[in-house]
């Protein structure tokens, strides 16, 4: 069990976390393959205090340790490149910087990308990701052939032989020095510095840089020196920095063709295939796998067609038309974002570019669209500074013991779309359709489901990355705290979406829901947003559309209620 933790207001709050913790162990949110029990608060407190080694100050220190050995290593028979989630060609640092490498010494530069089926359990992705991700790759593999340079794929079962195995590759080619660009999640930054090490130890340069945030974590601070926790300051210390440091977003030199002899040395490296998705990975549905194809081809062409498209023909009116439901007016590219086949510098440089060189000021449509981008960097430097929130725990932790309902039949009808709340429901079949969401929707539902169901938010953050084609640990973490009220954003807890207002406002003709939720399409006016209330139960019945599992009304005072309770220490 959980260390139990020292309150000086009694006994309820630990007894109402003890008690959360086996409720989640039970549904499956916390003890999941690969990870411990759930984290003390306490432990977050010493995280929060510093006692604690966040992973981001042990790669550091990993740095620092090996910064002798490593240099004074040099090249040998090639250079390799290590792909992770960083699936392009186009403005790549560290491929940028393996390729000036191998062109400065003359040799071959190898590209090399490893499955790891127990991380992908472990983060929870979708088979609609992993599919993305696999389809990338041979899209991948085909650009990089064409500049004769060879892509290395395998799988590796066990994740902690990752390390020691890519040690082993790098000797087999006669490779002293690896490159790979910068992940922020625990395990990931843990791994690095560990290959550091290993790596030194075994005469390999391993060197890592940040790509994929626009401006990397811990280059921004507040007055007091501290790291934001509040996006808007944090946004107009970023526009700032940027203005003040433009190199930030001045593109990576792509690779050309390859330097060395790589076919000479190296020809059965180019007959690497692709590796097959892990079994709890694939899809069980053939044609949801095809829909989910056509709707998002593979690879950086395509997204950079897509980003270009956007910026041409609906950014300027991004900030007037972005919360629409109806009508697709928003980029769609965060499932390239989280797949690396766009890098968010490419996506902030070209909006720069057509607001007239500009990023603070210009088209409201660009400034928006900008900003949204920017939360991406928001929730990864976030996440790099409270570590904690990787291990399943709100960065508000005194939520931990929010009186938390685990109601199975509630939690499956918002899974299926069967609430009774139009919005909500026309949600959740979108997302089992299109494996994507609408952000407004996204806020919705989450909203709806840890405040008017009162269920553990994060049932519904696993729920979305077990789903989603864009899943992104740091993002969708973001997300649900700002639905749930247990995460960075500044509002307070009594902030509570009515749904039904909700649609109103952003489906103002109902076209959203009727497209999603067919029972009600014979529905005309605004009764579609809450059918048995207005006078349109009898057609919603017929159809078989459920009548609504909990009263908004009631619901929010109990939310109310809970909430107060959990954040003044169970008093």
């Amino acid at each position: 069990m959980p260390q139990k933790r020292k309150l000086s207001n009694g006994t309820k709050n630990d007894d109402r976390y003890h008690e959360n913790a086996q409720q989640t162990a039970e549904f499956g949110i916390v003890l999941r393959d690969f990870y411990p029990p759930e984290m003390s608060n306490a432990r977050c407190d010493a995280y929060n205090s510093g006692a604690l080694e966040r992973p981001i100050e042990a790669w550091q220190r990993a740095y620092a340790d090996t910064s002798e050995q490593l240099g004074s290593i040099r090249p040998n028979a090639a250079v390799v490149h290590w792909f992770k989630s960083d699936l392009r060609l186009h403005d790549n640092r560290a491929l940028s910087m393996a390729y000036k490498a191998a062109r400065e010494h003359k040799i071959p530069l190898i590209a090399l990308y490893i499955l790891s089926p127990e991380d992908l359990t472990a983060h929870l992705a979708s088979p609609a990701r992993v599919d993305l991700t696999l389809r990338t790759l041979r899209q991948m593999k085909r650009d990089l052939a064409e500049l004769d340079v060879p892509l290395y794929m395998e799988t590796q079962e066990r994740r902690a032989s990752i390390p020691q195995r890519i040690i082993d590759l790098c000797q087999q080619w006669g490779a002293n020095h690896l490159f790979a660009n910068l992940e922020y999640e625990v395990d990931e930054l843990r791994r690095e510095a560990k290959l550091l090490r290993l790596g030194a130890d075994n005469g390999i340069k391993f060197e890592t840089t940040h790509d994929t945030c626009v401006v990397p974590p811990g280059l921004l601070s507040s007055q007091q020196g501290k790291q934001y926790a509040v996006y808007s300051p944090w946004f107009r210390a970023w526009l700032a920095f940027l203005n003040e440091n433009p190199e930030y977003l001045e593109l990576s030199e792509d690779a050309g063709a390859n330097p060395g002899d790589a076919r000479k040395y190296f020809q059965e490296l180019f007959e690497s295939e692709v590796p097959e998705a892990p079994e709890n990975k694939r899809f069980n549905d053939d044609e949801k796998r095809d829909r989910l194809r056509d709707m998002y081809p593979a690879g950086e062409h395509e997204a950079l067609q897509r980003l270009d498209a956007f910026l041409e023909n609906k950014a300027k009116k991004y900030d007037d038309d972005r919360n629409l439901l109806s009508v697709q007016t928003t980029s769609v590219l965060s499932p390239y974002f989280a797949s690396g086949s766009l890098s968010a510098r490419t996506a902030v440089s070209r909006a720069q570019k057509v607001n007239s060189g500009k990023l603070a000021r210009g088209e409201p449509g660009y400034i928006s669209w900008v900003s949204e981008v920017a939360w991406r960097d928001f929730y990864k430097h976030v996440l790099v500074h409270w570590p904690f929130i990787c291990m399943n725990k709100a960065f508000k932790p005194e939520f931990t013991s929010l009186d938390w309902s685990y109601n199975t039949d509630h939690f499956d009808a918002w899974t299926t779309g069967h609430t009774g709340y139009p919005i909500v429901d026309a949600a959740m079949r979108q997302l089992a359709h299109s494996a994507w969401m609408h952000n407004r929707t996204r806020m919705v539902v989450a909203s709806f489901l840890s405040k008017d169901l009162l269920i553990d938010w994060r049932r519904g953050e696993r729920f979305f990355m077990e789903s989603l084609v864009d899943g992104d640990f740091a993002s969708n973490h973001g997300g649900w705290g700002f639905g749930s009220s247990t995460g960075v954003d500044p509002q307070p807890y009594f902030r509570i979406f009515n749904p039904i207002r909700q649609s109103e406002r952003f489906d103002p003709e109902g076209e959203y829901i009727r497209h999603w939720v067919p029972e009600l399409r014979d529905i005309k006016g605004n009764a579609i947003y809450e059918p048995y209330a207005r006078g349109a139960g009898p057609i919603a019945q017929r159809n078989g559309y459920p009548e609504p599992i909990v009263n908004h009304g009631e619901a929010r005072e109990r939310a109310l209620r809970r909430y107060k309770e959990a954040a003044s220490g169970g008093k």
